[in-house]
């Protein structure tokens, strides 16, 4: 997984006319939830701000990352957990970080990247990837920036569901039965199909 180094600042004022005020400034708002837990067992949020660019380095990008956050001087580790665009501008106004540490183990959603050239793409059909990205349980360290699936013996028609992939050192969390990758059937494929069939059809009359 490759790593970013960003800096943020703390906020005490977490109200809505604050996290405007920063907006304004070209910052974003951000949470960071660390291993300290509330009362209720659940995980205490740090506010901070980073800036706009940072933001959009994060965000706007294929990768997945391992944040380096120095936050008013201090450094942690983290990944990030979700984040909230404006509906209409689509800009970025709030990012959900989560804290991390070599001995527990993170879920993060991988991108899936296929390898190969497939059976069925070569009998005439079309390989489509039904999923971006599969969640895996892992320690940082070990995971990967992309998962690589080989597509080389995918036939015409078949796909690739989680439960057929594994990889060393991850644990694969989403459902098994979710189609990853499969090869469509096209209107030239069934074409040539249909035409191998009306030709195999004379000589088995003539047997």
């Amino acid at each position: 997984m490759k790593e970013i180094s960003i800096k943020g600042t703390s906020r005490a004022d977490i109200g809505k006319k604050a996290t405007k005020a920063l907006r304004r400034q070209g910052l974003v708002p951000c949470n960071i939830y660390g291993q300290q837990k509330d009362e209720k067992g659940q995980p205490v949020a740090v506010a901070f701000s980073i800036s706009e660019k940072e933001a959009n380095k994060l965000i706007y990008t294929p990768n997945i990352y391992l944040i380096n956050l120095s936050l008013d001087g201090k450094e942690c580790k983290a990944i990030l957990r979700e984040t909230q665009f404006h509906p209409v501008k689509d800009n970025v106004l709030h990012i959900d970080m989560l804290q991390v540490v070599e001995d527990k183990p993170i879920v993060i959603a991988v991108p899936v990247q296929t390898q190969g050239l497939a059976e069925g793409v070569r009998a005439g059909g079309k390989l489509v990837t039904l999923v971006r990205k599969i969640n895996v349980r892992a320690f940082y360290k070990d995971v990967p920036e992309k998962l690589t699936i080989d597509v080389s013996n995918l036939q015409l028609g078949k796909s690739i569901k989680v439960g057929d992939l594994s990889f060393e050192n991850l644990e694969l969390v989403t459902p098994k039965e979710v189609n990853v990758v499969s090869v469509k059937m096209t209107r030239a494929a069934m074409s040539a199909a249909n035409a191998a069939a009306t030709t195999e059809t004379p000589a088995a009359e003539e047997e």
